[in-house]
């Protein structure tokens, strides 16, 4: 495949937001005596998500990059779990947790690996200063980080992809898309990005529900980023 360019989705493909979440709380626990089901917190927490963003396409909410977003879920939640007693300061460190979530235990290996040939970039509905944070707290080296706040769009809106495209200067057939996420690739797919499907299981823990079956017209699919960069010759 003539590719130049790979393209990561990060929130599940590169980092684990699950076990990052369950052991903030955890620490809360511990230092501020807050208790709360954390693993039943972190899912929540992500599933706020999607409906964000849905509420922003409709037009019920302005315009607001994923810090924003994830504050607005994190204050409904505090409120749902009945966690009191964090300072605003407390909340705000507590927001940025997905600035410093644990990448998968290849995801550092494999990334370094694909660089040798490839220019590697996140694509990210996470806005830009997150996703420089997360890669600098968990030593991930991207050639580039691109965020859907560059488009003012959310994935899988097309528009986010065919900027990332105009910001690389390749063409979308000179680009791979890798995620975890069928709908991720599918968006992708839409504006003729390749497709390379990595099925992490264990995203939303052992009672979760992750993608786990590739669509047939995927370009490639991988067990790890290592797996890829294997498929790959490097």
């Amino acid at each position: 495949m003539p590719i130049q360019a790979l393209t990561f989705d990060i929130f599940g493909t590169v980092f684990d937001w699950r076990t990052t979440i369950i052991r903030e709380g955890e620490r809360l626990e511990r230092e501020k005596g807050v208790q709360a089901d954390w693993p039943r917190f972190a899912d929540a927490w992500r599933g706020g998500y999607e409906p964000a963003m849905d509420r922003v396409r409709r037009g019920e909410l302005p315009w607001f990059n994923i810090d924003r977003l994830h504050r607005m879920i994190l204050d409904d939640l505090l409120v749902e779990f009945e966690i009191d007693g964090l300072s605003e300061a407390e909340k705000d460190h507590m927001n940025r947790v997905w600035h410093r979530l644990i990448p998968w235990p290849d995801a550092v290996e494999g990334i370094n690996r694909l660089r040798r040939k490839y220019v590697v970039a996140a694509l990210s509905n996470g806005n830009i200063a997150l996703l420089t944070n997360m890669a600098k707290h968990a030593g991930v080296t991207w050639d580039c980080v691109l965020s859907a706040e560059l488009a003012r769009h959310y994935k899988p809106d097309p528009q986010v992809y065919g900027t990332a495209a105009d910001l690389l200067g390749f063409p979308p057939s000179d680009i791979l898309m890798v995620a975890a996420h069928i709908h991720d690739l599918k968006g992708a797919q839409a504006v003729g990005f390749k497709t390379a499907f990595i099925p992490r299981l264990m995203e939303y823990g052992p009672d979760g529900n992750p993608d786990q079956q590739p669509d047939r017209s995927f370009d490639l699919v991988a067990k790890d980023l290592i797996d890829l960069a294997t498929q790959l010759g490097l």
